[in-house]
């Protein structure tokens, strides 16, 4: 597979990043395995996703765990083969400990690095009163199961579970504000308090996913339900539109995950 013109606008380190995404595909295809990346962010999932789509290749899907997950690993699929998550190398680890031990996402992601282990084998961290659930490659979940008793100063069991999800409990808090048009850069910009003209740079930058996908533009269009993440800032969703203003706008109401 050749590098497409797309390439040429990629900074240096971009560039090997592209390549090595392509060169999952190659391999893919030659060998009819599967390949996985490790868990990117939201502007490394926008790359691979615009490198797969500049040569037209089609076999290919995020997954972080869970639906609306903000990190997530790249796979690609031979030819005639199923795309499922089962075959995703993650495991699920849930951390439990006592609900009067607050711990922070920085207390885990702290103890992870400490034990050598790389942001990138790492997804999400989703962290509630008296357990966590955190998303992990499984080459490095054993490491975490066995060489980690403590968060901190606080003990804590440590277990890997197939079935988190009733597990992952989503808290929020509320944004009201108004809008001229439902356009993506309107919305980033109430969702993150800045200027249209900053939320359409951080839209172009690559650090903001619609509905888990980052081949958007500015102008998009966002509906009730849809799901947000903003690098940096966080992960939200428009949840309704009730209204307008004697000046025409319409009032929303975005919630954030927290």
């Amino acid at each position: 597979m050749k590098l497409s013109g797309y390439f040429d606008r990629l900074s240096d380190e971009d560039k090997i990043f592209a390549s090595h995404i392509l060169d999952m595909a190659d391999i893919c295809d030659i060998k009819f395995i599967p390949r996985f990346s490790a868990f990117l962010d939201i502007r490394q999932a926008k790359i691979a996703e615009e490198a797969l789509n500049s040569i037209c290749y089609e076999r290919y899907m995020f997954y972080g765990g869970f639906e609306q997950a903000s990190r997530v690993m790249l796979g690609v699929f031979p030819m005639y083969s199923e795309l499922s998550t089962d075959d995703f190398p993650m495991d699920s680890i849930v951390i439990r400990y006592r609900e009067a031990d607050k711990l922070s996402h920085r207390d885990f992601l702290g103890a992870f690095m400490n034990c050598g282990i790389n942001r990138n084998m790492l997804g999400d961290i989703i962290v509630n009163d008296g357990y966590t659930v955190v998303f992990a490659s499984n080459t490095v979940s054993g490491a975490i199961c066995s060489e980690i008793s403590k968060i901190g100063s606080v003990g804590v069991k440590i277990s890997i579970e197939n079935s988190p999800e009733i597990l992952i409990k989503e808290s929020f808090s509320e944004i009201n504000g108004t809008v001229s048009s439902l356009r993506l850069d309107s919305i980033v910009s109430t969702a993150v308090k800045l200027s249209r003209e900053k939320a359409a740079q951080l839209i172009r930058g690559g650090n903001v996913a619609l509905n888990c996908s980052h081949d958007i533009s500015v102008s998009d269009e966002v509906k009730v339900g849809d799901i947000f993440s903003v690098r940096g800032y966080g992960k939200f969703i428009l949840c309704e539109i009730s209204g307008r203003t004697k000046r025409d706008r319409l009032h929303i109401i975005i919630k954030k995950y927290i």
